[in-house]
Formats: C-alpha cells, sequence, structure tokens
C-alpha cells in the first residue's frame, strides 16, 4: 500500500483529536481559517512531543463519510497558498507538506503541520491558537509560558570532546584563525594583545573551547582529518562534483577538516572564467569573472555553518556547466528565504550556536546575517539570474543555484536599463521569467508599476518594458496580436470556409499563432470559443442548421471588404 494511504488510513480509523482535525471543504475553505488551524495543530503537537499534526480536507467527520474537495487544485495553487500563508505565520513556518490523494475516487488533501520549534509559540497574524477538544480557540497563557519555557535542543557542535587535545588541531588551521580573529577584532583588541595569547587562551577567547576543553566547533573548524574519529559517528566533508551539460559526472574530490583550511582548496576547483559583458549604453565591454568571489564563498561557508551533522551526510557542491549548486542537510532555520530576505538584524537563533562563533570569530561568517541578501545583491549587480532555492523541510535539505550566466536576455536589459529597481522588485520579476509563483501583493504591486502583465499564472513583461529593453518582438509573440487582428483573422477563415461553414477547432488551428505564446492549449481553445461567440452576438456569423458549424454572413463578408 503507498505510505500516503496507509497515512490517511490510519488517520481515518482514529477519531479527531488536538492534531487532526478533519474538514469537508468541498468547494472551498477560507484561509485565514485555515491559518488558525495551522497555528493551533502546531502549538499542540509541540505540547504534546509530537513532530507534526495534521489537517485533512476532503472527509466529513461527523458522518464518518468521504466527500472530495476542489480546494486549490492544481500543485501551482497549493505552492501559492503556502507562500501566501507563510506571511502571516512565526518565522515563515507553513505546512511541511501538503499531499494530494485520490481515495475512492474523490480527490483528499492531507496538510502535514510541523510542531512548533522548541521555544517559540506559533501564531496566526499576531495571534497563537489551540485545541479544546473540538473548540479553536487563542492558547492560553498557561500552554504558551510551557512552549517558551521549553529548554532548547542542545547544541551539537558546542559538545566537549573528552578525548580531544591541542594535538588534535591543525597547526596552519590555528594560525590562520589567528589572523582572521586580529582582523575582526582590530577595532577593540590590539594585535600584540592577541598575539600573547596561548592556545587555549585564544581558542576560548574564540568560542571553541570551553572549561579547558575542545568543542566539536574546534575539531570542525580546525581539526586535524584523522581527530573525525573522535566525533564519530558524524560526517564532516564537502564533496566537490563537476559536471557538464548534460550532467555527466566528469570528476570529483572529497574534502575535509579543516573548514578553515578546506574551503579555499574546494573553491580553487572551480573553473571560474573570465566573461565580456556588454554593460547598458556602451559599446566597450567589461571582463568579469563568471561567479563573483563573495557569492561563491559565502555559499560554502552557510552550508558549512548550518549542516545538521547528525543526519551524517556530505556537504555538496556541484560544478555544471553555468551555475553551482550547493546542499546541506537540515532544515532551514529562517523558514523561508523571503524571511531571510526581509528580516532585519541578526538571527535569533542558529542550529550550531557555538560553530557560527568560531566562524564569525574566523571571518568566515557576518553575525548580522546578512549573506543571503548580499548574495541576491551581488547577482542583480550583475545583471544575472537570482539565486534559486530548494528548501525540503520534510527532507530536511536545503539547496541553492547561483547561475553564471544570463538566463532570459530581457530581464538582464531590465535591469540595466532601470536602475531604480528595488532588489526585492528584482527577485519579483526574476520569479517572473522562471514562471515560480509569487503572492497576490506581488502581482499587484509590479502591475501598478508597470512592469508586468497577463492574467495568472501567465504573466510577462509589460509593453512599455518591452519597449525599454528593446523586446518588442518578443512581447508580441508573448501576448498575442490585438483582439481586433484576431477577429479579422477569423473573418478571414468563415470567408474562406463559405456555406460550408468552419469548426472551433479549424478557428483554433487557423488562429493559434496570433494568440499568447504564454497561454496554454485549454486557454487557447476557450479564448476562440469566447470569440466566436462575440462574433455571432455582433452578426458576423452564425450557427449551421446541425448546430456543427459557423457560417459567415452577409454582414461579415461585408466587414471583410471593409
Amino acid at each position: 500500500m503507498d505510505e500516503n494511504i496507509e497515512i490517511f488510513t490510519h488517520l481515518w480509523e482514529h477519531a479527531e483529536n488536538e492534531v487532526v482535525e478533519f474538514k469537508k471543504a468541498e468547494t472551498n475553505f477560507d484561509v485565514d481559517e485555515l491559518g488558525k488551524y495551522f497555528s493551533a495543530l502546531s502549538n499542540e503537537a509541540n505540547l504534546r512531543e509530537r513532530e507534526f499534526g495534521w489537517i485533512v480536507f476532503g472527509v466529513w467527520d461527523k458522518k464518518h463519510e468521504i466527500v472530495g474537495t476542489s480546494f486549490k487544485d492544481g500543485e501551482v495553487a497549493l505552492n501559492r497558498l503556502k507562500q501566501d500563508m507563510s506571511q502571516h505565520t512565526t518565522d515563515g513556518l507553513i505546512f511541511r507538506e501538503i499531499i494530494p490523494l485520490e481515495v475512492e475516487g474523490k480527490r483528499v488533501l492531507l496538510f502535514k503541520v510541523p510542531a512548533t520549534p522548541r521555544n517559540i509559540v506559533m501564531k496566526w497574524k499576531g495571534i497563537a491558537y489551540g485545541r479544546d477538544g473540538e473548540s479553536l480557540k487563542p492558547l492560553n497563557q498557561a500552554k504558551q509560558d510551557e512552549i517558551r519555557q521549553q529548554p532548547p535542543n542542545p547544541d551539537w557542535t558546542a559538545q566537549l570532546v573528552p578525548n580531544a587535545t591541542i594535538d588534535d588541531l591543525d597547526e596552519l588551521a590555528i594560525a590562520t584563525a589567528r589572523i582572521m580573529y586580529k582582523k575582526v577584532h582590530k577595532s577593540s583588541i590590539p594585535a600584540e594583545e592577541i598575539d600573547g595569547w596561548t592556545v587555549d587562551e585564544f581558542l576560548s577567547n574564540s568560542g571553541v573551547m570551553r572549561d579547558g576543553q575542545l568543542t566539536r566547533a574546534a575539531i570542525l573548524l580546525l581539526g586535524k582529518p584523522l581527530s573525525l574519529q573522535k566525533i564519530h559517528p558524524a560526517v564532516a566533508q564537502i564533496t566537490w562534483t563537476w559536471e557538464d551539460k548534460d550532467e555527466t559526472v566528469i570528476d570529483y574530490e572529497h574534502f575535509t577538516i579543516p573548514f578553515i583550511l578546506t574551503v579555499d582548496k574546494v573553491l580553487a576547483k572551480i573553473r571560474n572564467k573570465t566573461m565580456r559583458e556588454l554593460p547598458g549604453g556602451t559599446l566597450f565591454p567589461d571582463t568579469m569573472k563568471q561567479y563573483d568571489d563573495y557569492t561563491i564563498r559565502e555559499a560554502l561557508h552557510n552550508c558549512i555553518a548550518h549542516q545538521d551533522y547528525t543526519l551524517q551526510e556530505r556537504i555538496s557542491f556541484v560544478e555544471g556547466d553555468d551555475k553551482l549548486y550547493y546542499g546541506n542537510g537540515g532544515s532551514f532555520i529562517p523558514g523561508t528565504i523571503e524571511n531571510a530576505l526581509e528580516h532585519k538584524g541578526p538571527q535569533r537563533h542558529y542550529r550550531n550556536e557555538c560553530l557560527c562563533t568560531g566562524m564569525v570569530n574566523f571571518n568566515m561568517i557576518d553575525t548580522v546575517g546578512r549573506g543571503i541578501k548580499k548574495i541576491f545583491a551581488e547577482q542583480r549587480n550583475r545583471y544575472f539570474p537570482m539565486p534559486d532555492y530548494d528548501i525540503d523541510n520534510n527532507k530536511r535539505s536545503v539547496g541553492v543555484t547561483i547561475y553564471g550566466k544570463m538566463l532570459d536576455e530581457k530581464y538582464s536589459s531590465l535591469l540595466k536599463s532601470d536602475t531604480s529597481l528595488t532588489l526585492k522588485e528584482c527577485i519579483l520579476l526574476d520569479a517572473i521569467q522562471k514562471h515560480r509563483p509569487v503572492t497576490k501583493d506581488a502581482i499587484k504591486h509590479l502591475k501598478e508599476k508597470g512592469l508586468i502583465e497577463g492574467r495568472s499564472p501567465n504573466y510577462t513583461i509589460s509593453l512599455s518594458v518591452a519597449k525599454l529593453t528593446h523586446q518588442v518582438g518578443h512581447y508580441t509573440q508573448v501576448t498575442g496580436l490585438a483582439q481586433n487582428s484576431i477577429q479579422k483573422l477569423a473573418l478571414q477563415l468563415a470567408f474562406n470556409a463559405g456555406d460550408m461553414g468552419f469548426r472551433r477547432m479549424d478557428a483554433y488551428e487557423a488562429l493559434q499563432h496570433a494568440l499568447p505564446a504564454s497561454s496554454t492549449h485549454d486557454e487557447k481553445l476557450r479564448k476562440v470559443g469566447r470569440l466566436l461567440g462575440k462574433m455571432a452576438e455582433e452578426g458576423f456569423i452564425v450557427k449551421s442548421e446541425s448546430g456543427k458549424q459557423w457560417i459567415i454572413t452577409e454582414k461579415g463578408k461585408a466587414e471583410i471588404d471593409n
């Protein structure tokens, strides 16, 4: 039996409780109400030490009947739902998964609700909810305090390694760390004072030694490769892979600790080609590297800093034909990339607090948490596509793709032509040109600024932007001809068909090249149907006696002559 069917069967066979909620939701359901249930089940799952709760649509619990649901039918609609809801939940956390199932020939939706993290009360639009039997109510203060007072999950990297000594650390790594430490603290601690510290003092002041013992963070950043055995079974390894355009592996190599030295070795493998780039408004090209040095280093440092070493997985670094992919194990702490970009100030909590402290002191990462935002800004400044983040909190993995070339010329032309665009607007336009879902508020903003046009889900750059970026030809192809021009083509078809008449599919075949290239087959068919109906209302065509063909009228023939 399919795993998801087994899950549904188990939920179905057991009564609704504080961490399971059944809803009929046959055609629709209030999103605000769904957000309240998300908050309630997330909080209750935490309090009951469950990993997650469930909301099930398409089930009438009172009659124990499967009724099916058409709520948000389709992957695009469900993804947009998650994106919209993440703006109103604590830390942007949202459903672990939304699973469509067919049960007894009917569509059922399973919403997998993650338990809110320890110490954090899950709120919806600023209010925390909970369950009282079958009732949905604001979470009482006692339960909120219980969540907030929970001891945090222990920091794996802060754990002491009792049998490790200074001899387990690499001398060059320690020397490099000391140089970086002086650079970070040059305004507050004289270099001579830092040079005078013993190794133990230096490591203690750096936060990677506690009570005279080395932490796992010290082993990761400064340890000799052989010292890995002292933090077994954890895996501390970066695998570099080189793939061609067909994703065939050409070469690969494994790298291990000390990570403070390893990063340079890994990055030295990259074939960072020099490119010639024509900036806007000039005939003289600039030269630049395919990848920005800060970007590729910061992305790798983030993988090291946020890897969940308890998963015993390698950090992946894949060099493709014109892109770099970074992957690490562990859920994405900010919840969504939007949260990471919009949050001001340092993150409230880290998975590896001790490791991050050491990396900050060794000038590997920035404590204010601006690294991701700067990566996006650097790509914008190069007129390249924005990074693509692949966040799967269910599988506990995070991946990011950095592009080393233009993917869409009109997008790059827009960035060059309009320097007033904000970083957020650039990110939204990037999503549009990649045909990725964006929120309704984002669509409204881009339309109000005259940057895009069209109807969901087929948005494209506006005519004004197309003119600005010399993309009128592409714009016309994407948006199609004007309505009156399409009607003239349809009238010509009707005239050519004469008394024999024509069918809707004949019209579709004749007109499809004039319809928006961004529209689907079904959308084009519907548009042709609406056009023929309008032409009939205006008296240009009529239905045949069989009702299967359209025939041009005398008025229609006269319209052609005009």
